[in-house]
């Protein structure tokens, strides 16, 4: 994808991304914290998704869209990341325009399926404690590929439709970046034409796109809460409860840090802060979800530890 030529000849063939930090002598330091931070991600998601494979206590639903899970996370840090480490090792900050938006096509299209993938494990706790009796009937193995094939698809078309709204725009100068990856508000600010018609596509597609799937995990844990309250047994609403209160977790970071991202476009100028809420998007985010998701779980807890030592499955 080629930006368009300007009838005066002039036209931005490339951004300068000017990273986290504009001093060179704090590249190093931040080549080594985000390199740990990027291994660590990769690390503790693999090992999620490994003790999911092998674990026969976790072959269940909501473990196999936890697996899936760990897959997007791998892939939302390693689209923006290592091309990072890359300009910092280099010391080269430029990003060509194909680049860029190729950039922001696949990291909408990961986390996009990472928002559909915990709505779909909030319909899988609400059927596992509000219809127990139907459960293994209605999250079979089918549903559960549907639900996962719709999330890429829903995915695949929110990307594809930012991604040829903003091939649209005319970018002419000036061509920085006030950020270490290329992403909607950004690529907003640096536009010489208009970016109304834009805007407003973020906001009716992430209405759809994010509205809908928060409606539907508000209205799954109202009727999860209302189930749980409803069991005598103290220690089985703790269970209960315990089986939610990690994804609840993620459920709120994921979507916190969204809505601060996309939901205030126009209302104020774009500062060092969403550094910080893209550092939460791309590194926190998907470093701290195989520790929210091992914590409190000791099924989870055994399996890494089979995983780590190599030692087999009890029989």
């Amino acid at each position: 994808m080629q930006p368009k030529l300007r009838a005066n000849g002039t036209t931005v063939t490339e951004f300068i991304l000017l990273g986290l930090v504009e001093i060179p002598e704090l590249w190093p330091v931040v080549f080594i914290l985000f390199l740990l931070a990027y291994m660590t991600t990769v690390g503790g998601n693999l090992s999620i998704l490994a003790a999911v494979l092998v674990e026969s206590k976790l072959h269940t639903p909501m473990y196999f869209f936890l697996g899936n899970l760990s897959v997007m996370d791998v892939g939302c840090i390693s689209v923006t990341i290592p091309s990072m480490l890359v300009r910092l090792l280099s010391h080269k900050r430029t990003i060509p325009y194909g680049d860029c938006l190729t950039q922001l096509f696949f990291f909408h299209l990961l986390a996009g399926v990472d928002c559909f993938l915990l709505t779909a494990m909030a319909y899988d706790r609400f059927l596992a404690i509000c219809r127990p009796l139907t459960y293994s009937t209605r999250m079979n193995h089918i549903v559960q590929r549907i639900l996962v094939a719709t999330s890429w698809a829903c995915a695949f078309s929110n990307a594809l439709t930012h991604t040829v709204a903003i091939s649209t725009l005319d970018f002419c100068g000036p061509n920085v970046i006030n950020h270490f990856y290329c992403d909607l508000p950004q690529l907003f600010q640096l536009s010489c034409s208009s970016t109304q018609i834009n805007e407003l596509l973020l906001f009716a597609v992430g209405f759809i796109m994010a509205g809908t799937p928060m409606a539907l995990i508000f209205i799954s844990y109202i009727h999860v809460a209302a189930a749980v309250l409803r069991i005598r047994s103290a220690e089985g609403r703790k269970k209960a409860f315990s089986t939610c209160s990690s994804h609840l977790t993620v459920v709120a970071i994921f979507y916190g840090t969204g809505i601060f991202t996309y939901m205030r476009l126009g209302s104020i100028k774009l500062s060092d802060k969403d550094k910080a809420i893209g550092i939460f998007n791309t590194v926190i985010n998907p470093m701290v979800n195989p520790l929210i998701y091992s914590l409190r779980n000791p099924d989870v807890q055994a399996a890494l530890w089979r995983v780590i030592s190599g030692r087999r499955p009890a029989a």
